[in-house]
């Protein structure tokens, strides 16, 4: 029995190697992570984690010291499905999404860690194992960069390994994003896979004029055109903008992406395993789109995910994530020719580094 007797957590404000931006968080300067190490009776532990782009990190950290931390120990840390539906609804009244479901995120991603060291197998091969070479694109979080800058980016992620890119677009003016995605367009050469990510900037009229403005550039997909709250409008803009639509990343929760998926609101469903309940939720989503032939893609957590991908026959590519956390990681992502390899170690193999965290404690 592996009895659940202890829960740590951490709370850090990551500062970035360089600012980020994009259309709706503005300028980001740094990012919050709430970490939860989970103990069972016989001493092994698992981590998990999720983050911030910079606010509600503390809310984060509280529930999982306060309210978690009462719901869960004593459990059997092993039955991942119960401990999910326990959480889940003892904080459904005041949760059912935004700190609540990321707190119980980051704990979902522990008890799977601590589950599978103890197996001992990597989280991919215990989830069921398809293929460990994930497709994987970086993902630029750019839209200030100017042109020059924007190339130079790229040329960085090319000589990294990188086989496909991502890019923002929601500037001011349609005709700045248009001159930036068609630059970006002849410096990849055709057919080389190019996503563009609007971050939720506009309405649903406006993005089906950007997406047919964008049509000729051969994207692979455009990324959260308009507010994750409008099903009917991604659906009337993947019908008459002509571009395939990514959305996801926004949703929280299984029950968020049935709509999307069986109302055709998307071409590639993209949770977050960090925001949308964990490993659990994340593989039921992947599940629910593979019935419908849909691909499912990834939004941040790359270290973690690339183990979920690798163990769906419906994975597309992985993104890789501009917030500089390989610095605190032993042993960061691994890249082959553009395909990054989901490791063999026991769990999902990250291991941080505790002490470089502590000096960014924010708790």
């Amino acid at each position: 029995m592996a009895i659940l007797k202890d829960l740590t957590v951490g709370f850090y404000k990551i500062p970035l190697p360089s600012v980020l931006s994009d259309s709706t968080h503005g300028e980001i300067k740094a990012f919050e992570l709430v970490t939860i190490r989970a103990r069972d009776a016989d001493g092994a532990e698992g981590t998990g984690y999720t983050y911030t782009v910079g606010r509600n990190g503390g809310a984060i950290a509280d529930i999982l010291s306060r309210e978690i931390r009462e719901i869960a120990l004593g459990m059997e840390a092993d039955d991942t499905e119960q401990l999910w539906h326990r959480v889940w609804w003892a904080l459904h009244y005041g949760g059912r999404g935004g700190p609540a479901v990321l707190a119980l995120s980051a704990l979902d991603i522990a008890l799977w860690d601590l589950k599978a060291r103890r197996a001992p197998l990597p989280v991919w091969r215990l989830l069921g194992g398809f293929d460990r070479r994930v497709p994987c694109y970086a993902g630029g979080i750019d839209l200030d960069l100017p042109l020059d800058g924007l190339l130079k980016q790229t040329d960085d992620n090319l000589a990294r390994g990188f086989r496909a890119i991502k890019m923002k677009v929601g500037r001011p003016s349609l005709a700045s994003d248009v001159a930036r995605v068609k630059a970006m367009r002849s410096h990849l050469g055709d057919e080389f896979p190019l996503m563009a990510d609007a971050n939720m900037k506009w309405t649903v009229e406006e993005a089906i004029r950007a997406a047919r403005a964008l049509q000729p550039f051969d994207l692979t997909w455009l990324e959260e055109p308009t507010i994750p709250d409008d099903v009917a409008g991604h659906a009337r803009i993947l019908q008459a903008g002509g571009v395939p639509i990514a959305a996801g990343e926004n949703l929280r929760s299984l029950w968020e992406f049935k709509p999307y998926i069986a109302g055709g609101a998307l071409s590639y469903a993209e949770p977050d395993v960090t925001n949308c309940g964990g490993v659990t939720s994340f593989m039921k989503i992947a599940r629910l789109a593979e019935a419908f032939n849909i691909p499912v893609t990834s939004h941040g957590a790359h270290d973690i995910t690339v183990h979920l991908l690798a163990a769906c026959p419906n994975r597309s590519y992985l993104e890789a994530h501009g917030f500089g956390l390989d610095r605190y990681i032993a042993n960061p992502l691994v890249l082959e020719q553009g395909m990054a390899i989901a490791p063999d170690r026991p769990g999902h193999g990250i291991t941080f580094d505790w002490k470089g965290l502590d000096r960014l404690s924010a708790g």
